[in-house]
């Protein structure tokens, strides 16, 4: 396996890792931004944090073979 895929399989470990955010569970303050409460603002930054993983994993580490259409060229268009 290639070094990047270690150090993507890293960053799945880390994201999951802080995903379990138990330093927040009771904490209501303080408010980010004066009304957002701070474990709702961590989650929000953890969703982001977890859709630029996944564009990473896609863009860095999505088999080529999948790309390949087994059936076949398309056929041809019957509407003329």
């Amino acid at each position: 396996m290639p070094r990047r895929h270690w150090l993507l399989a890293l960053v799945v470990l880390l994201l999951y890792a802080l995903h379990q955010d138990f330093w927040f569970w009771r904490a209501a303050r303080p408010l980010v931004f004066g009304f957002l409460p701070v474990g709702l603002f961590y989650h929000a930054c953890y969703s982001l944090a977890a859709a630029a993983m996944m564009w990473l994993l896609v863009r860095c580490a999505w088999p080529a073979h999948l790309e390949q259409d087994s059936r076949g060229p398309a056929p041809e268009d019957r509407r003329t």
